[in-house]
């Protein structure tokens, strides 16, 4: 009869995952952190703004990988992806797009909210009030504060 502590509990043989996720791949985590480095003015503004709401509770990331997608920012604890349009989301070939990717991601768990560029530069009070709004607006948020 062997004990408990006869037991291994690590086994060196074993290889380590390249990966963080199984969500995730290589190809995705490598577009993400190109897309970093090349955000544009209402992305760096937007970016600033949300960082702001780590102290309501609110953790954001930018240019998160959900899934088969790239969000430009995800809030991951309340399941809140926050998108930033510019005019090219106007086009009717882009806005079908846009609303089978929001349909993929609802059906993975999130709540897609989408900003036009021109909200976050010229009226950020306005952005971040929403974005707040639509973070206390869902189920169980900020379910841990008394």
């Amino acid at each position: 009869m062997k004990t408990d502590q006869t037991r291994v509990t690590k086994n060196p043989e074993r290889p380590r995952r390249k990966r963080r996720s199984l969500a995730r791949g290589a190809v995705q985590i490598a577009k993400a952190r190109e897309l970093r480095q090349q955000e544009t003015a209402s992305e760096q503004a937007a970016w600033r703004l949300l960082r702001t709401l780590r102290f309501k509770g609110l953790k954001f990331r930018r240019q998160h990988a959900v899934g088969l997608y790239i969000a430009d920012f995800c809030c991951p604890q309340r399941r809140l992806i926050v998108e930033l349009d510019g005019s090219v989301h106007g086009q009717p070939s882009q806005s079908r797009l846009d609303t089978r990717r929001d349909g993929r991601l609802k059906a993975m768990g999130y709540t897609v909210a989408r900003f036009p560029n021109g909200m976050v530069l010229k009226a950020p009070e306005l952005f971040v009030e929403k974005v707040l709004n639509m973070a206390w607006s869902l189920p169980g948020a900020f379910a841990d504060e008394s």
